[in-house]
């Protein structure tokens, strides 16, 4: 049971897993240890790294400006604290407490990470003295002033002072007064520039203190107001500044706090990244990149982003089941050990064995390239190992290449289609990729829509999104796809030209009247809509409708020679993690069918030979919840405890071998009774059955069908 416990349970167990230093021993375990499995877990390891530094990089880059705003805030409210203390409004603002509203999203387990990174910016620039609270941990004033109190003498520098200062907490009574006469007995005798390595305010200036609340939804609404209402009247000796962490809306600010309340705070609302834009960062950084050599299929990138768009938006819980699809993929692809850089992919090549050049063979890919090549050839690459390692050198260049060109086009066939209304191929970049990697693309009814819609733009948006484009092309240091800039760039040399009539062709089938022999209706109507087909199609165009049909022509021409789906290139298995069913089981795994797999068949799990036994029988050595939960699958509605006590003794007596002069046979049926007692316990706390009252000594069964 405790097996398949942690097989189905959803994310958390891989999460944790994935942590721990026993990754390196179920990597090389069982079947797929081979000769290259350590070379292979250091790629792992060396991509893994690589992919989390971006993104640490990608968080700190993301967070800087809403960050710095909060900076500014914090110290333009600390400034006012000090200042203008003789002014009549200000001494009306003074109990007005600076409040920060952070609205961060429904993405609560990234909530923490954020709140980390801010606390250690703020030590660094504002303040030393935070405190981050959590409802849980505040269930009422007391709480909220204990833990307050405790925090902030974690915060002081000098560590026998923190000793003296837990000291006095234990012996006194937590209030807002011990916590100012705390506050200002710490800044005194603290020199207010040590603390803070950055800090910019002056040198005369104690540093405020910082409250952040970091799920305010959840705080009972009696101990925030009334810690509200008592803050505000010490403000003047404990400067104190709140920080709310908001997963919803900052009307919940309005819901937990009425008029009177709301009114002590001085608000101000700061908005963090959107979630779907920080996961098209993410792709665009880890996944849309010949940085990384490791790339998903769709059905893969499709369950992840499902799950984050489905269920959390948590780009930690996403970025944590890519670094799963990577372990996955290096554990159980043989050639992943091929998934490097380039060169260092070319120079691994040479050193293949004839294992791992049998594997090259059997790729999928592989044979379908051999298929396509002519007969000397074939028996080459099917005999031949050192024309097999310079073929398989040869087509790795060309996957390099295809991604290469495969980006640049579709982020310029992205900034085409992004804008079009009602957005035919996705607003966002991910979901355009995920069509291009399901199928050529060109073939399917949003793409012929979206080259409708671009035959209908108007010139500033078509050079517009060209220049943006030729901006793309030439960003990339890779020079594949030159003649293409130099052909866009021709094209808005063209449209930034003076404007000119095109000549418009005579059309002799146009000027030639068609007599109309027949004087019926029908007949003449079907002349008159020709008559018309023929003006319309005769109608002259401008040099800027021929550019736009240009420019139309140009962009499905580049799809059509570079958007190719990776199924159609060789070798792209070394690359490519396709085990979208290996992930889901990870990931979305169903906990009744496991729960039932566990309880029915208790070998799937614990790999006792004792164990296995024919369908539909019971072994007798099985563990007791396993024999109570296969005798009562078959029973009806109602299950007779006498019975099915009976039932399970039966079974469980057939495997027993016991001495007679040892036990005695009423102790023996009171151990197995008890057994079976607490086999029908376990079943009730997993749900199965219930008592009822419908019958005497009877349960009722509650789940069917094999769960």
């Amino acid at each position: 049971m405790r097996k398949a416990y942690s097989y189905f349970r959803p994310c958390l167990q891989w999460l944790q897993f994935l942590k721990q230093d026993c990754l390196k021993e179920y990597f090389n375990k069982g079947k797929n240890e081979s000769e290259d499995s350590k070379l292979r877990f250091e790629t792992y390891q060396l991509i893994w790294q690589q992919m989390k530094y971006e993104t640490e990089q990608l968080q700190e880059e993301l967070n800087k400006n809403l960050f710095d705003s909060l900076i500014k805030f914090l110290q333009k409210c600390h400034s006012g604290f000090q200042n203008n203390s003789r002014d009549w409004g200000y001494q009306i603002k003074l109990r007005e407490i600076p409040t920060a509203a952070l609205i961060l999203g429904v993405n609560v387990t990234d909530h923490d990470l954020t709140f980390r990174s801010l606390t250690e910016t703020l030590q660094n620039n504002v303040t030393p003295y935070i405190v981050s609270l959590q409802a849980r941990d505040c269930p009422d004033m007391k709480h909220f002033l204990q833990k307050m109190f405790s925090q902030l003498v974690d915060c002081c520098v000098d560590v026998e002072s923190k000793e003296e200062e837990k000291d006095v907490q234990k012996k006194t009574h937590c209030s807002m007064d011990s916590l100012s006469s705390w506050y200002i007995n710490v800044t005194q005798k603290t020199d207010p520039g040590k603390p803070g390595k950055k800090r910019n305010s002056s040198q005369c200036q104690p540093p405020p203190v910082v409250l952040i609340l970091k799920d305010l939804e959840s705080f009972t609404t009696k101990a925030l107001q009334d810690f509200i209402i008592i803050s505000s009247q010490h403000l003047h000796e404990f400067p104190l500044i709140l920080i709310f962490g908001i997963a919803t809306s900052p009307v919940i600010i309005h819901r937990l706090l009425p008029h009177a309340v709301s009114s002590l705070l001085c608000i101000e609302i700061f908005q963090s990244l959107s979630c779907k834009q920080h996961l098209t960062t993410v792709l665009d950084k880890l996944l849309l990149t010949t940085q990384f050599p490791f790339k998903l299929s769709e059905k893969v990138l499709q369950i992840l982003t499902n799950i984050f768009l489905c269920y959390d938006f948590s780009i930690q819980n996403f970025i944590k089941g890519l670094q799963l699809s990577l372990l996955e993929h290096f554990y159980s692809q043989p050639l992943s050990v091929l998934c490097c850089n380039l060169s260092e992919a070319k120079r691994r090549i040479t050193f293949l064995s004839d294992n791992q050049c049998e594997n090259i063979r059997r790729l999928p890919s592989f044979r379908r390239y051999v298929e396509k090549q002519a007969a000397e050839k074939q028996v080459a690459l099917l005999t031949n190992e050192k024309f097999l390692k310079e073929e398989t050198q040869s087509l790795l260049e060309n996957l390099h290449v295809y991604h290469t060109n495969y980006f640049l086009v579709l982020r310029c066939l992205h900034q085409f289609t992004s804008s079009l209304p009602k957005y035919p191929l996705g607003r966002q970049i991910r979901e355009l990729y995920c069509t291009c990697l399901e199928k050529n693309v060109w073939d399917s009814e949003e793409y012929v829509s979206a080259l409708q819609l671009l035959r209908m733009l108007a010139k500033d948006e078509l050079m517009t999104i060209l220049q943006k484009c030729f901006d793309i092309l030439k960003s990339s240091s890779e020079k594949q796809l030159g003649g293409t800039a130099k052909r866009i760039e021709e094209l808005l040399a063209q449209f930034q030209s003076p404007d000119a009539e095109v000549k418009e062709e005579e059309d002799a089938s146009g000027s030639q009247s068609k007599g109309l022999q027949k004087t019926d209706l029908y007949h003449l109507q079907k002349s008159l809509l020709e008559m018309r087909e023929l003006r319309r199609s005769g109608k002259k165009q401008t040099k800027f409708e021929i550019l736009r049909e240009k420019v139309v022509s140009f962009i499905d021409n580049l799809v059509r020679e570079y958007l190719l789906p990776p199924e159609t290139q060789p070798l792209h298995e070394v690359v490519y993690f396709t085990a979208a069913h290996t992930l889901h089981q990870h990931l979305n795994a169903a906990p009744r069918m496991a729960l039932h797999t566990a309880l029915n068949n208790p070998y799937h799990y614990l790999k006792n030979e004792a164990l296995k036994s024919e369908e539909g029988c019971i072994p007798n050595v099985a563990p007791d919840i396993c024999i109570a939960y296969k005798l009562h699958l078959e029973c009806s509605r109602l299950i007779n405890l006498v019975d099915w006590s009976e039932a399970f003794a039966t079974v469980v007596t057939a495997a027993e071998k016991m001495d007679a002069n040892s036990i005695t046979s009423e102790e023996r049926n009171e151990v197995i009774h008890a057994r079976f007692i607490r086999a029908v316990s376990e079943l009730e706390l997993l749900g199965f059955i219930k008592p009822t009252k419908r019958k005497t000594d009877h349960v009722a069964r509650l789940t069917w069908g094999g769960c």
